[in-house]
């Protein structure tokens, strides 16, 4: 079972401070993530601060993109030696061993990138503003890992190396996810999926869901069970750099996204937003316990490897 933490905080800064909450509580919510991420590498999050309308604008502007023709889509698509813009249906492949994914996204690594302004207007200042609220609640994530982990060196390590997100040198990505209906005509390959079985390749992801459902976690039994929508919730899971850091103590958990059996939902689309946080890309990360678990990378090298298996 996914665990549900309260994030409630009457005011979110900048500076990942809550006005409201005290020293124990924080200890207690960051006790919280700690336990959750180290056995299930999920969790949700309530009263998080992102406004629920700011959620609403970006789900709506995102799919007045994906709702454009393919070769209006085409002018935006992604360049195979960048993270932003658009990816067609079946473009990345999450999981190797299965056919491409049939899902399509929007990728937005900085404000810097070419946006759809003149088919979509909003879509630029929207993604902004989602970004950078997002942004307040991802520092004050970091700040409480490090509590939880007891890094009394430095309570604000992870929010430092973590510097460059939203900036054109950075590769923490904005990705709304768009999941068409699927074609009843008999032409989806055998074992193809929406999304295939992987697990993030960063320090940590959250997720904002639609109420369609459809993605599935595996839990520490090997099984995979539905994460399913929770209302005003974000989920929050760990990615692989992060396992890395901590020795394996917290978990990056594999997920995915089937193709429903039920028919009636085979007709309906699906959307997501998904926030990649990375570290900063020349940052060194080594196991903060001193072993030799995994051996030192830096982001850029971890996702060119990770990114030459999926595109």
């Amino acid at each position: 079972m996914i665990p549900t933490i309260d994030f409630s905080c009457d005011l979110l800064t900048p500076d990942s401070s809550c006005s409201n909450v005290t020293q124990s509580e924080n200890e207690h919510t960051a006790t919280q993530l700690i336990q959750a991420f180290n056995s299930v590498g999920f969790c949700y999050l309530v009263n998080h601060g992102v406004p629920s309308a700011l959620v609403d604008d970006v789900f709506k502007t995102s799919r007045q993109f994906f709702d454009l023709p393919s070769d209006v889509k085409q002018t935006y698509a992604r360049p195979t030696n960048s993270n932003h813009g658009w990816a067609a249906l079946e473009r990345e492949k999450l999981n190797p061993e299965r056919p491409a994914d049939l899902k399509e996204s929007f990728n937005c690594q900085s404000v810097s990138q070419v946006w759809p302004l003149v088919v979509v207007p909003d879509m630029k200042s929207r993604f902004i503003e989602f970004l950078d609220s997002c942004s307040v609640l991802v520092f004050r994530i970091l700040d409480l890992l490090a509590v939880g982990l007891k890094l009394e060196v430095d309570r604000h390590f992870f929010k430092k190396c973590h510097s460059q997100i939203g900036r054109s040198d950075g590769s923490s990505t904005l990705r709304s996810l768009f999941y068409p209906r699927l074609p009843s005509d008999g032409s989806i390959k055998p074992g193809q999926v929406r999304c295939g079985e992987h697990s993030d390749y960063g320090t940590l992801t959250l997720l904002f869901q639609d109420d369609i459902g459809g993605l599935q976690v595996q839990n520490t039994a090997g099984v995979y069970v539905d994460a399913k929508p929770l209302p005003g919730a974000v989920l929050v899971n760990i990615g692989d750099l992060l396992q890395r850091w901590t020795s394996n103590r917290l978990k990056a958990t594999k997920h995915r996204v089937l193709i429903p059996e039920d028919e009636m939902k085979k007709g309906l689309s699906r959307q997501s937003i998904a926030f990649f946080i990375h570290p900063d890309d020349n940052f060194v990360i080594k196991c903060l316990d001193g072993s030799l678990t995994y051996e030192p990378t830096t982001n850029r090298e971890y996702l060119k490897h990770k990114f030459a298996l999926s595109y």
